[in-house]
């Protein structure tokens, strides 16, 4: 276990991304090439993430290696759980600026209307953290990101149908009940769909 008191480390975790190499660099060493194959992204945009999170603390140098005329680094996690503390405060000022970094991607896609009001950002970051704290990862998540013979996206929809399989029915009942309230407050700042035109007779 690694404690980070950085709010800027535990923002870089808001990146789907950024978990995901996580996940990996936690099964085994690997280089930027190897992660770029399985993720299915481009070597540079993943040197771009793990320079964020090495600066951060939460990768490592596991070891360079000579291949030709090339050094290979391999990268590691920097720990099997991080743990991030700087005050409830700290917190909730984290998680309301993730939502609202979120919620301004969503206005660029023209899905949600631009500035959304602090009232709701407040709303959508706390159920968030409900969902998060409901919804514990099953010990299957863990077991299914050290099978390094099956794909990354494999794995993915895995880990979401561990997750169901595993959950009794009061907490399914409860994150269905979160993910509705969620959605209610989420459509409630969406972008009105556009009106179909008349057929004409």
């Amino acid at each position: 276990m690694k404690t980070i008191k950085d709010p800027k480390a535990f923002e870089l975790l808001a990146d789907g991304t950024r978990r995901n190499i996580i996940y990996l660099l936690r099964v085994k060493e690997m280089t930027v090439s190897q992660i770029a194959a399985d993720m299915g992204l481009t070597a540079q945009a993943i040197y771009h993430h793990i320079r964020k999170m090495k600066a951060a603390g939460m990768v490592d140098v596991a070891r360079e290696e000579r291949v030709g005329h090339f050094i290979e680094t391999y990268y590691r996690s920097a720990a099997e759980t991080f743990m991030f503390s700087h005050g409830e405060a700290g917190k909730k000022q984290t998680e309301e600026e993730m939502t609202k970094q979120a919620l301004e991607g969503l206005a660029k896609l023209g899905l949600v209307k631009p500035s959304p009001s602090k009232d709701v950002i407040s709303k959508v970051a706390r159920l968030m953290t409900k969902i998060d704290s409901c919804c514990k990862t099953s010990d299957w998540v863990e077991k299914i990101h050290q099978m390094p013979d099956v794909g990354y996206f494999v794995r993915q929809n895995m880990s979401e149908f561990a997750h169901l399989l595993s959950e009794d029915d009061e907490h399914f009942e409860n994150h269905i009940k979160l993910k509705k309230e969620l959605r209610s407050i989420l459509l409630s700042c969406a972008v009105e769909p556009p009106k179909a035109k008349p057929k004409k007779k």
